[in-house]
């Protein structure tokens, strides 16, 4: 590629208007460059990311590490004959969903999983209320999908994704460390969640349900993908947030007694950079997003990285690129000077269009902007710097994992399935791609498949669900 100094001698000899329009090009290329990263500043973050891992799985570093490697007390993986009808209830971000899992037997292939579910939406005032009401609406639509599939009845054994920071004491409970994600309900921090749960469905008083297990969505994603691959040891989410949980030599998880075996960790690794790690990666727009959230100074990883995050970033980069008279003639509509105005479904949408810009320019229209095709351009390399930083961000955070796994393991070589679910993972046209692509560059002593989960957190808690269930009988059984 040209040097810019030989750019500009050429542009000397342009006509004025292709200078100008150079010009701005390379003044673009200059402040979305910020979003580049080396392969050495990733593997950086990679370094960083173990060493706070490894903190967090230490007593006398636990509390002050900014990623808390949770124990979930989750040791078994469905082994096939586990049998059933249970309910999963999944709650994470602004939808909450209830599903009915059949756990059977099959002639063809021995084991089959059958669900059926319902999505509800989570009032405002629920998600910022008080934990009574936020759990009272939740038992709510309990009850509605119940009548909805004449089960009222039956008393069922529930397990409940619930993906928010949980210390677990047990599989059945955990103590809420801190909400996430835009919930702020008073009451729950510091208390069961499990706990909660009960007591709203004893208020109720139509239905009963046996809470057998909670689960992160993570580790509800590795299970339910450990049911396809046998291989899936890690479980990771990219959706509103980010997270991610794997297998961990019990003899390295001091907070729970014992040495044998594996226990399933829930990394909660949005919190990464809390206490300063990633303060040389972080940029004026992250600050501002930081800075305006409800939880400042708190899940800074997330922040890079979340389909919460990334559409409010896009559009600070669009504002900042306006104020330096780069976009849009310099001048933005007041719709796009409005913070959580440009959604990061349209960062997908932009980075979908074929190259004929329309959809690009339909997207612009609809903020009040009459774009120029150069403007289409430089708003679809605003979505793609974005967006790509946080698909790499994304894959130095999972390849430390990895590494660490294959490093517990003394293994020369590790061979590893990751379960992924999320919308950002799923929806975004590219993500995807350049995340696997800097994942295997990362871990060239790694062997890593991917497996996309499907209904993954509902799934994955009515299967730890059942682990359990048998587990139990096991145990009460001459």
């Amino acid at each position: 590629m040209p040097c810019p100094a030989s750019l500009r001698k050429q542009m000397l000899r342009m006509p004025s208007a292709y200078q100008s329009v150079l010009e701005k090009v390379l003044m673009v290329d200059q402040i979305l460059s910020e979003f580049l990263m080396t392969k050495e500043d990733l593997k950086e973050v990679m370094r960083r990311m173990q060493k706070e891992m490894n903190r967090g799985l230490r007593l006398e570093t636990h509390d002050e590490a900014s990623v808390k490697m949770l124990p979930t007390y989750v040791r078994s993986t469905p082994e096939g004959s586990e049998v059933g009808d249970f309910l999963a209830l999944d709650l994470g971000g602004t939808n909450f969903r209830v599903m009915l899992v059949k756990v059977g037997e099959d002639e063809e292939r021995g084991w089959k999983v059958e669900t059926k579910h319902h999505m509800y939406s989570i009032p405002e005032d629920a998600m910022t209320g008080t934990a009574e009401m936020l759990f009272d609406y939740i038992a709510e639509c309990i009850s509605d999908f119940l009548d909805k599939h004449h089960i009222k009845h039956k008393k069922l054994p529930l397990g409940f994704t619930f993906s928010f920071p949980v210390r677990h004491e047990d599989l059945d409970k955990g103590i809420l460390l801190n909400w996430t994600k835009g919930f702020k309900a008073s009451g729950a921090e510091g208390n069961n969640v499990v706990g909660l749960l009960r007591d709203a469905i004893k208020r109720r008083g139509d239905f009963e349900m046996d809470v057998v297990a909670m689960v992160n969505d993570t580790v509800a994603t590795m299970i339910s993908c450990y049911y396809e691959d046998r291989s899936c040891e890690v479980g990771m989410i990219v959706g509103t947030g980010c997270n991610a949980c794997y297998m961990e030599e019990m003899c390295t998880v001091e907070l729970v007694e014992g040495d044998e075996g594996r226990m399933c960790v829930n990394t909660e690794w949005g919190a990464f950079g809390d206490c300063g790690e990633l303060e040389d990666f972080r940029l004026e727009y992250d600050r501002v997003v930081d800075e305006s959230s409800l939880n400042p100074g708190r899940q800074l990883y997330e922040k890079l990285i979340g389909g919460k995050y990334m559409g409010e970033l896009v559009r600070l980069v669009l504002v900042k690129l306006v104020n330096e008279d780069l976009l849009f003639n310099g001048e933005a509509s007041e719709m796009l000077k409005t913070k959580g105005s440009f959604e990061t479904r349209f960062v997908s949408q932009i980075e979908s269009d074929t190259g004929d810009r329309k959809q690009i320019y339909n997207i612009l229209s609809s903020f009040g902007v009459l774009p120029s095709e150069l403007d289409c351009d430089i708003v679809r390399l605003a979505c793609e710097s974005v967006s790509t930083r946080a698909a790499n961000m994304c894959a130095a955070g999972l390849a430390g994992v990895i590494d660490l796994m294959r490093e517990r393991r003394s293994q020369e070589e590790l061979k590893i399935t990751v379960g992924v679910d999320g919308s950002v993972y799923k929806l975004h046209p590219h993500f995807q791609e350049r995340f696997h692509k800097a994942v295997w560059e990362l871990t060239p002593k790694c062997e890593i498949t991917f497996v996309q989960s499907e209904e993954g957190s509902g799934r994955g808690a009515a299967l730890i669900s059942a682990v359990a269930c048998k587990m139990a009988a096991c145990m009460i059984s001459p």
